[in-house]
């Protein structure tokens, strides 16, 4: 019996790791679209908005959640004076997850 409970035990030690490293991924990928789709609002074409992809990407390595990533756009439609609200910027990221989750469930 023990034998089949700890077999159970690891299904779902596995399986909770890749839902994990899945969301990562896909909470990246929404990053780097939302910066993206920021960079067209700020005028940034070719590799500087690629750059700024990659910043709104790392700024959410500061602290659990989407916080960290809110607060470096919105300072950054504020010093840019783009006309982005926190509104739309939190549907976008809630739509571009769903897009970036995609993307990575079908690589």
């Amino acid at each position: 019996m023990s034998d089949a409970f700890d077999d159970r035990e690891k299904g779902y030690e596995a399986k909770f790791k890749l839902d994990e490293e899945l969301r990562f991924k896909a909470e990246s990928r929404r990053n780097k679209l939302v910066g993206l789709w920021l960079a067209e609002k700020f005028g940034l074409t070719g590799s500087d908005a690629d750059a700024y992809a990659k910043e709104v990407v790392l700024a959410d390595l500061d602290e659990p959640g989407v916080e960290d990533v809110v607060r470096k756009v919105m300072a950054d439609v504020e010093t840019r004076g783009a006309d982005v609200t926190e509104a739309d910027l939190r549907k976008q990221l809630d739509e571009l997850f769903h897009v970036a989750a995609q993307q990575v469930a079908n690589e």
